[in-house]
Order: structure tokens, then C-alpha cells, then sequence
């Protein structure tokens, strides 16, 4: 009907059909269209078959493990992931954000929380997509630098910074999603557009470049953030 609003759709992968079902009945509830898979196999054709507006995703699951689901997804895809596994280690959580999840959620949690970690990311990625469509003549903001999507350029303080092409594209993937981690493997991926084959060199040197490029003194802002085993991030402040 006219006027009525789009529900977001998630795809929920979770082997545990109590738990699928729970987590289903609470979602829809709350005017989420929820579509339910068992395992990775079938998580991987239904996501390529159906747009989603988010994934949750169980790490245990059959067939196909949950970090190749990710994996997969995160070729071609930004949509947001979050994870929700018993495994609750400091490197599963490394591994699973490192290889693109967008949050994790340790066993049992509260279905408040989980709506409201979904709220937050579906906002995320809406607004990171009306960034993409808005005038190509866009100007992000950090601190300081005043990032020129058009013209390809980056004023810090008046002066124009010389950077490379590759080091324009990772300051603006980091500077237009302000507070989201990207691993190498991301970066590379979404600067180069090939295939990531873990020569962590490249991008080593790539960073190293830019980050002395944009802060040439001590008192200077540290503009890229380093999450040692996960990645890189920018943020606001």
C-alpha cells in the first residue's frame, strides 16, 4: 500500500532453531522481515539470490563455516554483519571483525541489545549509501582535512597534500565511514579491486605514505588509527 514503509530485511543464519526461532518471532515483532537458514551452504545462496539489509550470522554453523560465509559475503558485498556465536575469545572476535563483521555478539544475549546493535548498523549503512548517491562534488570533514571527493584533492590548513591515487582512495574509504575497522584485506579489495593474496607490504607502505603525508609534526592529529590484528580506522574526534 501507498505510504506504508519498507520493513528491512534480515538474513538470519543460525543453526539452533530454538534459538532461530526466538530470535525470529522477537525481530518480526519489531516489523523486521526475517528470513531463516540452518547452514552455510544454504546462508551463501539465499544472500546471493535476495538482497538483505543485514546479516546475523551464527560462527558454528554446518556445512560451510561461518567466517567462510563472511568471507564470501564481503567479496562483493558492504552489507552489515553481525555476528552472534558462543565463541566468545579475544581472537575469534579479532578474526571474525578482521575478516569484515561489522559487530559480535557473545551467547546468551539480550534481544534488546541485539535490536538495538541492528538498528545501529542498518543507520550506519543507510547513510554510508546516500553518501555514495549524493553529488559527486562531495566534501568530507576530519578534523582538519577537508577531503574533495571531485576534485581529488585533500587540504589540510590551506596547504594542498600531493598523495597518490591509492592513497587518496584508502583516506577516503576510512574518512567517509568514520568508526568502522577495515582490515588489509578489505582495503585492498575496495582500492585495488583484486583479489587479496595476504602480501601485507602493499598496504604496509601504502599507510605508512599517507599517514606521514598527513601529520607532519608531533603536535599533529593521529588521523588513522591502528587496531593491531584487526585494521585500520578513522574517527571524528
Amino acid at each position: 500500500m501507498k505510504g506504508m514503509k519498507t520493513l528491512s530485511r534480515i538474513l538470519l543464519i543460525e543453526d539452533d532453531k530454538d534459538i532461530s526461532e526466538m530470535v525470529t518471532e522477537y525481530l518480526t515483532g519489531a516489523l523486521y522481515e526475517v528470513t531463516q537458514v540452518y547452514d552455510g551452504e544454504s546462508a551463501v545462496g539465499e544472500f546471493r539470490k535476495h538482497p538483505y539489509d543485514l546479516v546475523l550470522l551464527d560462527l558454528m554453523i554446518p556445512k560451510i563455516s561461518g567466517m567462510r560465509v563472511m568471507k564470501k559475503i564481503r567479496e562483493k558485498d558492504v552489507t552489515p554483519i553481525i555476528i552472534i556465536t558462543a565463541r566468545d575469545s579475544d581472537m575469534d572476535k579479532a578474526v571474525g571483525l578482521g575478516l569484515g563483521a561489522d559487530d559480535y555478539l557473545t551467547k546468551p544475549f539480550s534481544l534488546v541489545e541485539l535490536s538495538a546493535r541492528i538498528k545501529a548498523n542498518i543507520r550506519r549503512a543507510t547513510k554510508y549509501v546516500k553518501k555514495q548517491q549524493e553529488d559527486k562534488n562531495e566534501v568530507i570533514y576530519v578534523k582538519d582535512l577537508e577531503i574533495n571527493i571531485d576534485k581529488h584533492s585533500v587540504i589540510k590548513k590551506g596547504k594542498q597534500l600531493d598523495l597518490t591515487n591509492k592513497e587518496f582512495e584508502i583516506l577516503k574509504l576510512l574518512a567517509s565511514n568514520l568508526g568502522r575497522v577495515f582490515s588489509k584485506e578489505q582495503i585492498y579489495n575496495q582500492v585495488w579491486k583484486e583479489p587479496y593474496y595476504g602480501d601485507e607490504n602493499v598496504i604496509n607502505v601504502h599507510m605508512r605514505r599517507l599517514r606521514s603525508k598527513l601529520s607532519q609534526s608531533k603536535s599533529d592529529f593521529q588521523y588513522i588509527k591502528t587496531l593491531w590484528g584487526i585494521g585500520y580506522k578513522m574517527e571524528e574526534y
